[in-house]
């Protein structure tokens, strides 16, 4: 009775403090883990499929995804990974195929293409699309005619 006054007691004068923390599937295996402080989730964290094998990673700033960020598919291979910003997907993101290998790249913003997507087939740049708000205006096939049109430096 004395140790769990004492552990409520410490909680209650120290409620902020930093805690690692794990949930669990239904199976027992770890479904997520990471910082906490308080009741907000901060730093680094991962997640797991029940199988156990990873599913997505990266880092929260006051309880939102903050930073770069992986996603994994049920079979362990990288699905995409990118930035995100106040749990939004922001800036450059890439997508991956079954091999993975990147299949495209896109700008986001707010979690919507806002910019340029870049397209490939076995490694190779194959095709350019623009989006606005994540409505496609333009797209091009070949280098060269993108380039006349674009700036390059607008794809940083």
């Amino acid at each position: 009775m004395f140790r769990i006054g004492l552990i409520f007691s410490f909680l209650f004068i120290f409620p902020n403090k930093e805690m690692y923390h794990r949930d669990y599937h239904q199976n027992g295996s770890v479904k997520a883990q990471g910082w906490k402080i308080g009741d907000s989730k901060e730093k680094f964290w991962k997640y797991f499929y029940p199988n156990g094998t990873l599913m997505e990673q990266g880092h929260y700033k006051m309880n939102q995804r903050d930073g770069y960020w992986y996603f994994y598919k049920e079979d362990g291979k990288l699905e995409m990974e990118g930035h995100m910003t106040g749990g939004q997907k922001v800036k450059w993101w890439l997508f991956y195929d079954e091999n993975e290998k990147i299949n495209h790249k896109c700008q986001l913003k707010d979690g919507i293409k806002n910019g340029y997507c870049l397209k490939y087939v076995n490694e190779e740049l194959k095709s350019a699309e623009k989006f606005k708000n994540g409505k496609k205006i333009k797209e091009w096939y070949s280098f060269g005619s993108f380039r006349r049109e674009n700036k390059l430096s607008d794809l940083k």
